[in-house]
């Protein structure tokens, strides 16, 4: 866990580090919220000392592999007078029914039940489960964005490619193949996730430096998720008029190019927005000026 290395004490990694190589404790992410997905500063989960614990009272949205964790870090706002991204705390809390926390599955179009909404009902960790420190939490929680964004971008493509091996199989054999078009549509699909490969490379040169992922964690995770929607797309021409009709079965049943097509929508929204990714590469990589807050279009 990429925030517990950089930002943990010394005591603080030698305890959590093994339990989550070991596979004894398993963490999902309290980061988004119903009005706060991207825009992170602005949660609203509270976290009040009390003793030597943190008592945690809020609600979490489309939080992966929340039925399976028995953990979750959580960004919660310790000290409600400081300044929107400063008074946030990032704190491992114990997850369970019997801890105040109840899970809720939130069902998708494609009839899977992958994200679900959390309900923390004063929660309970001890203080020594806070990372980087009470209302220095924003630190923590970026050094995960980055590994989350970045991080696997130096194997990322591999996924990537067996999937596109995949779909150039269907192509072959459903006589798609021959169709100009289609054959020029993968191949882009197979330039963009060599792409993928060489940025790869580029970011592990970087993390084996021993320096964090910069903003070109958001160049990367960009790049893989606008991809995988336009293959969505093209998964689906692929297909052809199959990709209309759902197979026999009870409930929505999808085949495995519809469940991608679907899945592929989502990318380009968790792990921050494409615009939010695009906002960080032109602020602080590039330099630009900050985009400009929206108005109510009032006329004053």
């Amino acid at each position: 866990m990429p925030a517990i290395i950089v930002h943990g004490t010394d005591a603080q990694r030698a305890h959590f580090l093994p339990r989550i190589v070991a596979g004894t404790d398993v963490y999902c992410q309290g980061y988004s919220e119903p009005d706060h997905g991207s825009d992170l500063g602005a949660v609203e989960t509270r976290g009040v000392v009390d003793g030597d614990e943190l008592v945690i009272t809020g609600q979490k949205c489309w939080t992966s592999g929340a039925r399976s964790a028995n953990m979750m870090f959580v960004l919660c706002r310790t000290d409600p007078d400081a300044p929107k991204h400063r008074g946030l705390s990032y704190v491992l809390v114990p997850f369970s029914q019997d801890n105040g926390v109840t899970v809720r599955p939130v069902r998708q179009m494609s009839g899977a039940a992958e994200f679900c909404d959390d309900f923390l009902d004063g929660a309970r960790a001890p203080l020594f489960n806070v990372i980087g420190g009470l209302n220095n939490g924003w630190r923590p929680a970026m050094t995960t964005l980055g590994h989350e964004r970045g991080g696997s971008a130096t194997t990322a493509h591999l996924g990537y490619e067996q999937e596109l091996f995949e779909l150039i199989d269907l192509a072959r054999s459903n006589g798609r193949a021959s169709d100009p078009l289609i054959r020029q549509k993968l191949a882009w699909c197979y330039t963009q996730v060599q792409l993928m490969r060489f940025a790869g490379l580029q970011l592990l040169s970087t993390l084996v430096e021993g320096r964090e992922p910069g903003p070109e964690a958001s160049g990367s995770k960009l790049r893989w998720s606008e991809y995988h929607k336009v293959f969505g797309e093209i998964a689906i021409d692929v297909v052809g008029t199959d990709a209309l009709v759902c197979p026999d079965g009870d409930g929505y049943v999808t085949t495995e190019w519809q469940d991608t097509f679907f899945a592929s929508r989502a990318g380009t929204i968790y792990s921050g927005t494409s615009q939010i990714q695009r906002n960080i590469m032109g602020e602080r990589a590039l330099g630009l000026p900050r985009e400009p807050l929206a108005t109510s279009g009032r006329p004053s």
